[in-house]
This record gives structure tokens, C-alpha cells and sequence, in this order.
């Protein structure tokens, strides 16, 4: 692998997640960096925002890896971007890529998004891999990496969590979770802070934005869509990570082939996520609306008021392609 090489050659390595990190994002970055201090190099981690991770996913830095975005150099040598499908993802970061190609730097792509716009110098874009962390996998192979316990639970955050409990998960990706099994990775441990353990004030948030979700079922071309709206009073004291978790809970809803949730970022700012259970490509409902991702979970953000967007959504969603 050309990114192995390359890698292996570098002595002073940025690499990035992309903005609000998860644990595909920030576990690849983490492992790899790893790997690569290990080597000798110089490594630091980062993303455009927030300042910090997420706080379930802050142990996994146990070298201190992350710093803040403004202490990334401006044209970084040798720069890995995970997870991130477009420049876009970057945030304020987004213009270290370019000054990096223009100083005559490496620029390397590490991700399994199908929307991947190849912004990079060397992509290594795997649209069948379930995670980019299976990808960083081979990768650390290739480089004759060790798989320590610290690097394997990287690996197991961002398996476990981007194949929603392994229920996205092909064999291969099921032998690459008993690997990091055995490597020492305790699965409840680590997927426990991940997806099961959520403040009281949570509760009290969810109860009231799903009191208000509305289904449709003849949207989605007759497949059923569920969306709701997390507003900034909502969200009032919880951390970003809550919000994320409400998709999780309204895609339950049988009837709805897709879930749409609207989150305010800032007022009359959204970031919103769609998810397809099997039969409706979201991807490309997401790229209708600017946005981008997999078939079956992606996203975009817009401005406005909801019912706008909920109406983009509707009418990107009847023009979508079904599944085989």
C-alpha cells in the first residue's frame, strides 16, 4: 500500500477527523497515530470542532494525541484526514489540505464514504469497508504495526459504533472485531460510555422532542418517513454526543423507512441526519440537499425553518433511488 509507504517514510504526521467527531473519526486517527509515534514521529490529532472530543470518547487518547485547532501547524508535511468525506467535514480546518498540496505535501484520505470527493493527493476510499477503522486496520498491518490493547479499542469504538452493534456487519468485519477481542479490547467497557450511559437531563429531552415527531407515511415514496426536531432549548446542558443518540431511538418507529432528525446548532442553524433502514438510498437524498454519506445513514446541514428543510427532505427522499 503507497500510504504505508509514505507513511512509514514520514517523521512529523497531522491527522484529522472530521468536525464533532465520532468514534470512526477520532478511533482511526487515534490508532494510527499510535502507530506512528511508536515509529518515532511526530503526531498530534485534531479536528475543527469542538475544542475538545466528545467526553465518551476521550479515553481513548491515552497518549495525549489531540491537540486544539489552533495549534495545528498552517502547512502541515504530511497530512491523514479519516472519516471525512469532503472538504466540507473539515471545518475551519479545511484549509490546511490545500496549503499542504501547495507546500508539495502528502495529503492522505483514509475513509469508506461512497461520497468521498477525493480532495486529497493519495486516497485510500473503500466503499465496502463498514468503518474507516477497518481500513486503518490494514493499513497498521501493512506497516508491521503492533495491535496493543490501546490501539485495538480505538479500532473496537469505531467498529462497534459505525455498525450500529454489529448489526451492519459482514463476516469479515465480525473476524476483525474477534481480533480486537483478542487483543484485550473488554466489548461492554468500552461500548458501554459509547451508546448505553446518557445523563437524567437526556431523558427529559428526549420525552419532549419525541412527543412532537410526526410520521408520514406516504413520504419517502410510500415507505414511511418519522422526523423530529431537537431544538437549542432542548438541548439546553447537554453535550453534542446526546443529541446524536436521538436518531437512534425514532428509526425504531415500523412504519418509517427513513428517520430525519433537525438539530439546532445555532439559531436557525441545523445539522441533520437521515437514516434508511434498507430499502432507500439517503445517500443521495443527503447530496440533493448538499450534504452527503452512505446509503443508508448521511446527512447535511441547512439554515431556514424546519418545515423548509422538512419539505427539501420529503421531496429529495421521493426522487431517491430504491435498493436492490
Amino acid at each position: 500500500m503507497e500510504a504505508a509507504r509514505r507513511l512509514a517514510e514520514a517523521t512529523d504526521v497531522t491527522l484529522f477527523a472530521h468536525v464533532n467527531p465520532d468514534a470512526d473519526a477520532l478511533g482511526s486517527a487515534l490508532a494510527l497515530g499510535r502507530a506512528l509515534r511508536r515509529r518515532g514521529c511526530a503526531v498530534r490529532v485534531s479536528f475543527g470542532t469542538p475544542d475538545q472530543p466528545p467526553a465518551s470518547l476521550r479515553d481513548l487518547d491515552v497518549d495525549g494525541l489531540v491537540v486544539p485547532a489552533d495549534e495545528v501547524p498552517a502547512a502541515p508535511s504530511t497530512l491523514v484526514v479519516c472519516d471525512t468525506g469532503s472538504l466540507q467535514r473539515l471545518g475551519r480546518l479545511a484549509d490546511r489540505v490545500g496549503a499542504t498540496i501547495a507546500a508539495g505535501g502528502d495529503v492522505i484520505v483514509l475513509d469508506h464514504h461512497v461520497s468521498n470527493t477525493r480532495y486529497g493527493t493519495l486516497h485510500v476510499v473503500d466503499e465496502r469497508a463498514e468503518a474507516t477503522v477497518v481500513i486503518v486496520l490494514r493499513l497498521l498491518d501493512e506497516m508491521g504495526a503492533a495491535l496493543d490493547l490501546p490501539t485495538a479499542r480505538c479500532l473496537y469504538a469505531g467498529l462497534v459504533t459505525d455498525t450500529r452493534s454489529f448489526r451492519h456487519a459482514g463476516a469479515q468485519t465480525h473476524r476483525v472485531a474477534a481480533r480486537l477481542l483478542e487483543a484485550g479490547v473488554d466489548p461492554e467497557a468500552t461500548t458501554r460510555p459509547l451508546l448505553d450511559t446518557h445523563p437524567f437531563g437526556w431523558m427529559r429531552m428526549l420525552a419532549g422532542v419525541l412527543g412532537e415527531a410526526q410520521l408520514e407515511p406516504s413520504a419517502a415514496r410510500g415507505l414511511g418517513l418519522v422526523h423530529a426536531t431537537v431544538r437549542l432549548a432542548d438541548s439546553a446542558g447537554l453535550r453534542s454526543e446526546e443529541l446524536d443518540s436521538v436518531i437512534d431511538v425514532l428509526r425504531t418507529t415500523s412504519e418509517a423507512e427513513v428517520t430525519a432528525v433537525l438539530k439546532e446548532m445555532a439559531p436557525q442553524h441545523w445539522s441533520v441526519s437521515l437514516r434508511a433502514d434498507s430499502r432507500l438510498d439517503v445517500g443521495c437524498a443527503a447530496a440533493a440537499c448538499g450534504g452527503g454519506g452512505h446509503r443508508l445513514a448521511s446527512g447535511f446541514t441547512a439554515q431556514g425553518e424546519p418545515a423548509d428543510i422538512i419539505a427539501s427532505i420529503r421531496k429529495a427522499l421521493d426522487e431517491a433511488p430504491l435498493l436492490d
